[in-house]
């Protein structure tokens, strides 16, 4: 079968790395495993920081797929366990669930990295053949399949039969979407879902992205912004080395990965909520009649590079100049359309194209039939519009707004911190728009996780994150 371990040879098992934070896979903002393994390992709210191996099946339509090598098995992490009375009432939240929640209502931790992302890939290569394994389907069967396993595990610990804990499952972004999509696609395995800031509608050319940007930005930042733009497009014509060496870029041979990575740095300001870190020294540098894209390069360097906690600049590069980016997705600065779509065709080839019909069609879109599922989203955030962003019966939705509300803003403790993980509350200043959400949030939760308890579950929570 596909879920056998290196001693079996001809089969493959993909390595899928578990780990409790939120997920890394919004729009710019990659956290490298190493990183984030340096951030858990200074902190006081895990079990471990072991990495723990799973075995899972390669592709889960044909479980029985013979291949002629093997790789490593599925690396996942415990959190800590929030519970203070005896196990059989302890909840588990999986895919990305908040300390914060976990806390509140006892819970456990689990966090599973996606298949072909860090150490969980079954290949050596991403080769065109290798990446058809590579799909949002592929990997919620990878989550069903741990939940399952884990459970029996649990229960053989306990020696236990048949017994079921309340899992709960959340998500950020991407894995936003996959929260909401594990919970409509197996409904019998969780209690409900969080779906923050989740990216549930697929967009062929996503221009209401840009749209919002400027809407954040307001008129004297975006033509501020607009400015800086035409003027690089000039240096790049008349003097594109030492244009690229003052955004410390030199390495970006590319036009097309350059302006991408500009763009990114730009716009992550406006989507994870901190527009006056970018707009204010622009502004002002403006006002002042200095050199604009001097500012600019300032700002990429010291806070786009620095202070977001992106792996350092070495790892974005690396991401920009191998072209390869799991999500492909459009960005602020002009050209980056077409630059896509050249970048779709340089690494899966001639006519292949996102299946953005089928892939709507196949998980409902923004018409996602579901139940017990809350959405959230923040009201600054560009990714907001390809969300669920109006309630409907068994599934409620909020917009949360605030000058600073940005993409997961809910499910950071201090909102304001883009690379949080685990920021202490009481340090930072919380909107009341956000608490206010929080509370709903909670309120479903509870009702949700009593109903599964009243139909013979455990009520020992599970917070698949």
């Amino acid at each position: 079968m596909g879920t056998m371990r290196l001693s079996k040879p001809l089969v493959v098992s993909v390595s899928l790395l578990f780990f409790v934070a939120l997920s890394g896979f919004a729009h710019g903002f990659v956290m490298t495993p190493r990183s984030l393994l340096n951030r858990l390992s200074q902190s006081s709210y895990y079990l471990t920081t072991k990495e723990l191996w799973f075995d899972q099946t390669l592709d889960h339509y044909s479980p029985y797929v013979i291949l002629p090598f093997c790789f490593s098995d599925i690396c996942y992490f415990y959190s800590k366990l929030y519970f203070l009375f005896i196990p059989k009432f302890l909840p588990f939240f999986f895919l990305a669930g908040p300390p914060v929640l976990a806390k509140k209502f006892g819970a456990a931790v689990v966090s599973l990295e996606h298949r072909y992302y860090g150490k969980s890939s079954p290949f050596k290569s991403h080769t065109m053949e290798n990446l058809k394994y590579l799909s949002s389907k592929q990997a919620l069967f990878d989550l069903a399949v741990f939940r399952q396993w884990y459970q029996e595990s649990l229960n053989l610990k306990r020696n236990r039969t048949g017994a079921e804990n309340a899992w709960f499952v959340f998500g950020v972004s991407y894995s936003g979407a996959l929260s909401a999509w594990f919970r409509l696609k197996f409904p019998h395995l969780t209690c409900g879902s969080l779906a923050s800031s989740a990216v549930v509608l697929a967009v062929y050319n996503y221009t209401d992205y840009d749209k919002q940007v400027g809407e954040s930005a307001g008129p004297e930042c975006k033509a501020v912004l607009q400015e800086i733009t035409e003027l690089v497009d000039r240096s790049l014509e008349t003097n594109k080395k030492e244009l690229k060496k003052q955004f410390g870029a030199a390495e970006l041979d590319i036009d097309g990965d350059f302006f991408y990575f500009l763009a990114d740095a730009a716009v992550v300001a406006f989507q994870y909520g901190h527009p006056d870190a970018l707009c204010t020294p622009l502004v002002d540098t403006k006002k002042a009649g200095m050199d604009l894209v001097a500012a600019y390069a300032k700002y990429v360097k010291e806070y786009f590079v620095v202070l977001t906690g992106y792996g350092g600049f070495k790892y974005v590069l690396k991401l920009h100049i191998s072209r390869w980016h799991p999500q492909m997705t459009p960005f602020a600065l002009p050209k980056l359309i077409q630059y896509h779509l050249d970048l779709c065709k340089n690494v899966f080839g001639e006519g292949i194209y996102p299946e953005v019909d089928v892939t709507n069609i196949y998980y409902g879109g923004t018409n996602i039939a579901g139940s017990k599922i809350i959405f959230t989203n923040g009201s600054q955030d560009p990714w907001r519009h390809a969300s669920k962003q109006t309630s409907s019966p068994g599934m409620p939705s909020y917009i949360i707004t605030c000058h600073n509300c940005g993409h997961g803003i809910d499910m950071r403790e201090c909102p304001q911190t883009v690379s949080s993980i685990e920021d202490n509350a009481q340090s930072c200043s919380i909107p009341d728009a956000v608490n206010k959400v929080r509370h709903k949030m909670t309120e479903h939760i509870d009702l949700w996780l009593s109903e599964c308890k009243g139909s013979g579950w455990h009520s020992m929570y599970t917070c698949l994150a």
